[in-house]
């Protein structure tokens, strides 16, 4: 078996104490088990693939692309593993366990001011695609990110489920797992509801964001989701320390804040069938405040 053969598959796991409503069942698809550790490995692997593909590129080629985290050790692991050179580019705040794993990887990682957001590490990135001879595989434009989702996540969701899922919530980051995972569930049902979190103002949550319009990502089409609730930074911090006390999954804070936004959804059903992304390990974050 190869590596990449890992990424997917990930287990479905019934919460037992954190639901406040016994007429809704709610269950997380822990993607840490990826082997990069995180969701973010379906669609670093499968832009990376589709991009050999199509030629577009091939080995010993240099990529660079802009990451808050996840995304980044995803393409590290991939990249390396396919005999392609990932430079990445990211917020100066990041922890430094994400650094060191992108590293440990095989890339080289370009730090920028934090004041100055993703937003900022983006531009760089494609300054460098532009001038420098870099690749750019562009997550936030590139329809294979919400491809693979469309292809591997939503189908794993309605096997699992067994065709019972009722409401999908997620993170919205890139926003391509939404995207792909409410395209495929929206085929097979189209009354399954589609969720989506973003932090309230002033909040900072990693892997949710708050784009401002010129940096809305070009995958994401808002008729694919029928809500978004907005999570505090706080609210998020409190469910993932409960997630991992009471339910012992050791998350990231964007996956407490998908499941704060759940367990506010579930207060106001009769039944339900709710399906969150626990979109990483905790463990990368340990240096920082979410669990002090």
């Amino acid at each position: 078996m190869k590596l990449v053969e890992l990424i997917g598959n990930t287990p479905l796991i019934e919460l037992s104490h954190v639901p406040i409503n016994p007429k809704v069942k709610v269950f997380c698809k822990l993607e840490g088990q990826n082997p990069g550790g995180s969701v973010k490995d379906r669609a670093a692997y499968h832009m990376i693939k589709s991009a050999l593909q199509r030629g577009d590129i091939q080995s010993g080629d240099r990529l660079v692309e802009a990451t808050s985290g996840n995304t980044g050790i995803a393409l590290a692991m991939v990249a390396n593993v396919l005999g392609l050179h990932m430079t990445l580019i990211m917020p100066d705040n990041s922890t430094r366990e994400r650094i060191l794993s992108m590293e440990a990887y095989g890339a080289k990682v370009i730090r920028t001011p934090a004041a100055k957001t993703i937003e900022y590490s983006r531009e760089l990135a494609e300054e460098m695609a532009e001038k420098e001879g870099y690749f750019m595989l562009n997550q936030f434009a590139n329809p294979d990110n919400y491809l693979a989702h469309y292809e591997s996540t939503g189908p794993e969701i309605w096997r699992d489920t067994e065709g019972k899922v009722t409401h999908f919530v997620s993170a919205m980051g890139t926003t391509g797992t939404i995207m792909g995972v409410s395209m495929f569930l929206k085929e097979m049902n189209p009354n399954v509801q589609i969720v989506g979190t973003q932090p309230t103002d002033g909040s900072n949550i990693p892997g949710i964001r708050r784009w401002s319009p010129e940096f809305l990502p070009k995958i994401f089409d808002a008729s694919r989701v029928d809500q978004v609730i907005d999570v505090s930074q706080h609210e998020a911090t409190l469910m993932t320390r409960r997630m991992a006390k009471e339910e012992g999954i050791l998350a990231g804070m964007s996956s407490g804040g998908a499941l704060h936004a759940a367990m506010q959804l579930s207060q106001n059903l009769d039944e339900g069938f709710i399906v969150c992304i626990t979109c990483d390990r905790g463990d990368r974050y340990l240096s920082s405040d979410l669990f002090g």
